[in-house]
C-alpha cells in the first residue's frame, strides 16, 4: 500500500507499459474539466443577461402603468370639459337634440 501510493506521487505510472492508456484517459479528463469550467462560464452569463432583461422588463412595465394611469386621467370628461373651458369652449346647458328626416 505504502509503495503504491509512492509510486502514484512519483507519477511511474505515467511511464509505464500502460502509459498510453493513462495519458489518453488524463487527456480525456482535462477535456471534459474544460468543457464543464466553459459550459459554467456560459450559464453564467445567461443568467446574468436574464437578471438584467427582467429588471429592464420591470422598468418599462412601471412606465407602461404610469402611462396608462396618465391616459385614463385626461380621457376623464372632467379634465377634458376643464381643458375645453381654457379654449372658451363650454358644455351645452341644453342636450342636443335628434333630427329626424323623413325620405318621401
Amino acid at each position: 500500500m505504502k509503495q503504491t501510493l509512492y509510486n502514484i506521487l512519483k507519477g511511474k505510472f505515467l511511464v509505464d507499459e500502460g502509459a498510453p492508456k493513462t495519458w489518453y484517459m488524463l487527456v480525456f479528463l482535462a477535456g471534459l474539466a474544460l468543457f464543464m469550467i466553459a459550459s459554467s462560464h456560459a450559464i453564467d452569463k445567461k443568467v446574468q443577461e436574464i437578471a438584467v432583461l427582467n429588471k429592464e422588463m420591470r422598468e418599462k412595465r412601471d412606465v407602461f402603468i404610469a402611462t396608462r394611469s396618465q391616459l385614463m386621467k385626461l380621457k376623464m370628461e372632467s379634465s377634458i370639459v376643464s381643458r375645453l373651458e381654457e379654449r372658451g369652449l363650454f358644455m351645452p346647458e341644453n342636450p342636443p337634440k335628434k333630427i329626424m328626416v323623413k325620405s318621401e
